[in-house]
């Protein structure tokens, strides 16, 4: 009986509500962890779970019967409840509505990897603002400027 084979790559950007510098080094690292866990207990094979301050990039293997609205909308939701739950931010955490979605052939995974997992390295020089619409460019997505992330511009 045939089946189906697939190879889609996924990298993923979403933002804290409010642009809150608020992913600090007391549980970003954690977090990537438990994202992970998270897209793989969803079925979504995690390549690489990375970020900075104010955002997060995912980068998974998604499978042709799965929504990339569905993966990200519950990794938001379970993320965010778990970082409310642990007490690691003052306040709600909540993450902005929207995200940015790309895909990447196989032949590009490792290179995709490394940049998520040099997002600190790379902000110092560019910021969250200049990164994403760089992105959104660079694979030709339509977009209006109103309707980007809450964007505040330091470095």
């Amino acid at each position: 009986m045939p089946d189906t084979y697939s190879q889609l790559n996924i990298h993923g950007v979403f933002a804290v509500k409010r642009r809150e510098n608020i992913i600090t080094k007391n549980f970003r690292d954690p977090l990537h962890k438990y994202m992970s866990g998270i897209l793989n207990e969803y079925d979504a094979f995690p390549l690489a779970v990375g970020g900075w301050l104010d955002h997060v990039h995912v980068f998974f293997e998604l499978k042709p019967s799965q929504r990339i609205s569905d993966v990200i909308g519950h990794l938001k939701a379970v993320s965010s409840k778990w970082i409310n739950e642990n007490h690691f931010v003052k306040g709600k955490f909540n993450w902005q509505e929207g995200y940015g979605a790309f895909s990447y052939s196989k032949s590009q995974r490792d290179r995709v990897i490394k940049y998520i997992m040099k997002q600190e390295e790379h902000h110092r020089k560019m910021t969250f603002r200049e990164e994403y619409i760089a992105l959104l460019k660079k694979f030709g997505a339509k977009y209006k400027e109103e309707y980007l992330f809450e964007f505040y511009d330091l470095k």
